[in-house]
């Protein structure tokens, strides 16, 4: 007998629903998680308003099921899969490369060209479902000091790690972070806890008072922004005169690292790069930055739970995608979803 569950599926620009789909079974290689928490992420909201990119080059296509940011507990295995990990809470890798090419074979099967990521390319349903079949060498494990919350933010965790070592910062470093949104607070946390002294630079009084509760006081608007040397500046925006901005405010001898991305090409004058001997950086995936980011979650080095400002069930989601804010939001700048809740 035929199984279904509940899954959000996009079938269009703005259409967005809840659908009985059918059940993932454990193919070889794969297992099925039963999900317990998913983040909702700017590149969800791009696929629901039609503005990503990928639509345009083919690499996504309607309908599709989104969802990226997961945590859960593996419940059924494939062949050649080893049974152990049946019970084992766990999150996993969005890029899911085919681990034949040169990229691949050099570990960096994030920029595989044939890749697969989960909820966004390739035909790889998403997370934002009751279940979700994964390959198996895609999964990391969560130890018991993760929680949900932070499980499903292991995720954007990863790719903040990215952004900070990128940045090269020492204890006593300065750096700057613009745009003090999910990734952008991410960042900072991971930064500080490298010693680093944190600015953050933010256009909304709502959004920097957030960041300066949570214990980063140096948070700026471009008008009140100190004139003071700088190490290593981190673009989070979406902003695309940002990357510019970033490489007139650091040091000479510094880094800039571009981890946000505009929705029209941002521009930079690679003189003033040359000329300030400057080292720019772009990150684009999780992947490299998700063992560390599980294990400063679970020492307590960095704690992001704050960020999360409501959990909502799969039939909210369609709201939040239109930028609706959940009833009795937090602050925060990250809403969480729970496939269990109005089951």
């Amino acid at each position: 007998m035929s199984r279904t569950m509940r899954a959000v599926v996009l079938s269009g620009p703005g259409r967005c629903a809840v659908q009985e789909v059918p059940a993932p079974t454990a193919v070889p290689g794969e297992v099925v998680v039963d999900v317990e928490r998913v983040g909702v992420c700017g590149t969800d909201v791009e696929l629901f308003t039609g503005e990503l990119s990928y639509l345009e080059t083919g690499h996504s296509s309607y309908p599709l099921r989104p969802g990226h940011e997961w945590c859960g507990r593996v419940t059924a295995v494939g062949g050649g899969v080893d049974p152990a990990w049946l019970g084992r809470r766990v999150t996993g890798d969005t890029m899911l490369g085919d681990r034949v090419c040169r990229r691949c074979r050099r570990g960096q099967q994030h920029v595989c060209e044939d890749r697969q990521e989960v909820g966004i390319r390739g035909d790889r349903p998403g997370a934002l479902a009751e279940q979700l079949a994964v390959p198996v060498q895609s999964l990391h494990e969560l130890p018991d000091s993760v929680d949900p919350v932070l499980g499903a933010l292991v995720e954007p965790g990863g790719n903040a790690w990215r952004a900070a070592q990128a940045a090269a910062v020492a204890s006593g470093d300065r750096a700057l972070v613009i745009g003090p949104g999910t990734i952008g607070l991410l960042t900072a946390m991971f930064l500080r806890a490298r010693g680093a002294e944190v600015h953050l630079l933010g256009v909304t009084a709502p959004s920097l008072d957030f960041a300066r509760g949570l214990g980063f006081a140096d948070a700026w608007t471009r008008d009140t922004l100190p004139d003071l040397p700088v190490d290593a500046v981190v673009d989070a925006s979406t902003d695309p005169g940002s990357p510019a901005l970033a490489l007139d405010l650091v040091e000479p001898a510094g880094r800039v690292v571009c981890i946000g991305i505009a929705g029209t090409p941002s521009t930079i004058d690679t003189r003033t790069l040359l000329l300030k001997d400057v080292t720019a950086v772009g990150v684009l995936s999780a992947s490299p930055g998700l063992a560390p980011t599980i294990e400063a979650y679970r020492t307590g080095a960095v704690d992001p739970r704050p960020l999360v400002a409501a959990t909502v069930g799969l039939a909210e989601v369609g709201a939040v995608l239109a930028g609706g804010r959940p009833r009795g939001s937090g602050a925060g700048p990250k809403v969480h979803v729970d496939p269990r809740l109005g089951a």
